[in-house]
């Protein structure tokens, strides 16, 4: 695909997997189109499903609230999800549901050419990462792949009712500032590129 207009074509009406029959809109993305930062989360709640776009509900406005603790907005941002279509209920995305979709993240990703990817809670952080170690334990620490850096933090949706979390999201949102400007970052966990791996799993194979 040449553009994020075209791959939205392309996907369509989509029911290349069993989510396509329970959902009510394809969750494509949105946000800047040539954005140094890319926001990756797990896939739509029913406030997306309805109206069709990403981070719209409670968890949505906490999102706003940490981009806005760095000086940032949507509209400096891309915002997509590892599945596009919500799982029944809010359960977890299966592991078809994740393979059929994903190729379109990685095509959004190609054409938005992000400096930074941030991934949200631990199915994101998973795909990105080519890992199975939990956000707990990866969260907060600058991970390099390629000539992308990849900051894993925790779901805003985690941290609606656990104070703790709330917390760390914005101590680790503090580091993306200087992540973008491809400088040495400061703060807790920020030491830490976890590697610099250009060939390694995940979503730059």
């Amino acid at each position: 695909m040449e553009t994020l207009r075209a791959l939205r074509e392309h996907i369509g009406d989509c029911h290349r997997c069993p989510l396509g029959d329970t959902r009510n809109s394809v969750v494509f993305g949105t946000g800047r189109e040539d954005a140094h930062v890319m926001f990756v989360g797990e896939a739509p709640g029913r406030n997306e499903d309805l109206r069709g776009e990403p981070f719209v509900g409670a968890a949505g406005r906490l999102l706003d609230e940490l981009l806005a603790s760095v000086d940032m907005s949507r509209s400096d941002v891309y915002i997509a999800n590892i599945v596009k279509c919500r799982p029944p209920g809010n359960r977890d995305p299966r592991s078809v549901e994740i393979d059929t979709c994903t190729p379109f993240l990685r095509e959004q990703v190609r054409l938005v050419s992000p400096r930074v990817i941030v991934t949200l809670g631990n199915f994101a952080t998973r795909f990105v990462l080519g890992t199975t170690a939990a956000i707990t334990g990866l969260r907060g620490i600058v991970h390099r792949r390629g000539h992308r850096v990849v900051l894993p933090i925790f779901h805003p949706a985690a941290a609606l009712y656990d104070r703790t979390k709330r917390d760390v999201l914005f101590a680790d949102i503090a580091l993306l500032p200087g992540l973008i400007a491809g400088g040495t970052v400061h703060g807790p966990g920020a030491a830490l590129y976890a590697g610099d791996d250009a060939t390694g799993g995940g979503l730059f194979l």
